[in-house]
């Protein structure tokens, strides 16, 4: 059954490379998927009572190569499965180079599930791998000049950080002499802390820059936001692949349970959400405001996940789901409202409610989500991740959020005004676009409205909403709310010197050099501090 969500997107991919332009056999495509989807609810269903294990060639357990379903992997298969299912309704009708997109993005969610059931060490280390070159040729798709140096530096950068996992994963197997990972934390508990320092720093370096953790947060949205990439491409890297990493992140912390760093995990997560909020502010295109959101969004999952306290981890897990679909929502909108326009400016669009107003409502739910509304997916997510924590960091998540709606009421300002006059050839968006588009918006709403249930559904806890915290934190987002106008009508619109702040990046040199500092540093913190 685990080598079934492998398998199929594989032999799929092939199969649409060479009749992907028979509608038909689009068709079968999203039918494959929606099995998948609801294989992935099955899982989720069998995995709440046992751990499900296939053991590849029957080998014995820690010798083959294992895959492993939990509440947590079938968790992140089940995100895949519906993100995918969405993605590949949505490109139903594209007429781009469809044998060879859909063959990647295919490939692209085979690497991704396997990934999340892999309990091999060295496996992992392969998938990321595959996954990284799809996504090469993914992000360069347009073949422009452009997109093809940024993509290249890209994969060197990608390449580069590969190896400080692979050397790490050297270390464990000379000390352990296994590539399990149950098998390697059993074996790791032994062993004295001081000893894990080297391998720990190696592999979490490789993964924060993975999950674009500081200080690697200002090259990955112009990553994930070449124009050469269809919206379907840019949605999957940011509501999807980066969680990958941000699951490894987890799991390997299970991994090397005996070094505690969750301060130093808290401080990165404070960090990278203010950043990214902050630089979001500071742009004005659209595909950049969402990726730099991309980062503060997970500086938050990093917040709850790392906090010890276990309302703000299950926050933090809910909020990756959260992100998951409100985030493919606005890429995939965004698509749709920049090829109607012909532009990505924010300050240049005006009148999406009246030219396309299902879109122009799906586009809202899915703002809604993000900023944290009252009753939409965001609002519960941030609810549990700001649950009973110190002050201190309740103010960090505060201010986090702040930036959110900040740039969001300038990302907003293109539902209203006049709609410039339409040329009678334009081509509207076609059926299958809005109508997965406005699905993923109404999953913001049930998802908030039916919060709790959907967390005891994924993640096995029973969880409750306090109405009084509730209210009060609704009073807490209208108050932001109002703060974050008044910020961006006589502070944001019009700044040049931000606009100037928001086209800052790090060159290659840089990205190598920020590596070491983020290696040395975690070598500092837990082996001195």
């Amino acid at each position: 059954m685990l080598s079934f969500f492998v398998i199929a997107p594989v032999i799929v991919g092939v199969f649409l490379f060479v009749t992907s332009t028979n509608k038909t056999a689009r068709i079968f495509a999203i039918m494959v998927n929606v099995i998948k989807f609801i294989a992935s609810i099955w899982l989720l269903y069998v995995t709440r009572s046992e751990e499900i294990i296939t053991i590849i060639g029957n080998y014995s357990d820690g010798v083959g190569i294992t895959l492993r379903a939990n509440t947590l992997s079938a968790d992140f298969v089940f995100i895949t499965a519906f993100i995918f299912l969405a993605v590949s309704v949505y490109s139903f009708y594209d007429k781009r180079d469809m044998p060879l997109f859909w063959f990647l993005m295919f490939i692209a969610e085979a690497t991704m599930i396997g990934l999340f059931l892999s309990g091999d060490l060295f496996n992992i280390f392969v998938l990321v791998e595959v996954s990284t070159v799809v996504t090469l040729v993914l992000v360069m798709y347009s073949r422009a000049r452009r997109c093809g140096f940024s993509g290249m530096v890209f994969l060197v950068t990608n390449v580069i950080a590969a190896q400080f996992y692979l050397l790490g994963l050297g270390y464990v197997y000379m000390m352990t002499g296994q590539l399990d990972m149950n098998a390697v934390r059993e074996t790791l508990a032994t062993i004295p802390e001081r000893d894990l320092v080297l391998p720990y720093a190696l592999i979490m370096t490789s993964i924060a820059f993975k999950c674009a953790l500081i200080p690697f947060f200002s090259w990955s949205p112009k990553v994930r936001v070449y124009l050469g990439a269809p919206s379907v491409v840019q949605a999957i890297l940011s509501g999807l692949q980066i969680k990958s990493a941000v699951y490894l992140l987890i799991r390997f912390q299970e991994v090397f349970e005996p070094i505690a760093t969750s301060e130093l995990f808290l401080i990165l997560g404070v960090i990278a959400g203010l950043f990214g909020a902050f630089m979001a502010i500071c742009q004005t295109d659209i595909k950049m405001i969402l990726a730099y959101h991309t980062i503060s969004q997970v500086g938050l999952i990093i917040v709850g996940v790392s906090s010890g306290n276990f309302y703000s981890q299950i926050g933090g897990l809910y909020h990756i789901f959260s992100h998951a679909v409100f985030k493919t929502a606005l890429f995939l909108c965004s698509g749709i409202i920049i090829h109607a326009y012909q532009s990505s400016d924010v300050y240049k669009i005006r009148g999406v409610f009246k030219r396309m107003p299902i879109v122009g409502v799906a586009t809202l739910m899915a703002v809604l989500g993000i900023i944290g509304a009252p009753l939409f997916i965001g609002s519960i997510s941030k609810y549990f991740i700001s649950y009973d924590i110190p002050f201190l960091l309740n103010a960090f998540t505060i201010l986090i959020s702040l930036g959110t709606i900040i740039s969001f009421i300038k990302f907003s300002m293109m539902f209203f005004g006049k709609s410039p006059k339409t040329n009678p050839d334009d081509i509207l968006p076609d059926n299958a676009r809005i109508f997965s588009s406005f699905a993923l918006g109404v999953v913001c709403l049930v998802g908030g409205v039916l919060g709790t249930l959907l967390v005891d559904f994924l993640f096995m806890s029973s969880v409750n909403i306090n109405l009084l915290g509730y209210i009060q934190k609704s009073i807490i987002f209208f108050v932001s709310f109002g703060v974050g106008y008044l910020i961006n009508k006589y502070f944001v619109v019009g700044n040049k010197r931000l606009k100037r702040i928001g086209a800052m990046s790090l060159s290659f040199k840089s990205i190598c050099a920020a590596i070491g500092v983020f290696f040395a540093i975690i070598i500092v913190w837990v082996g001195f501090l």
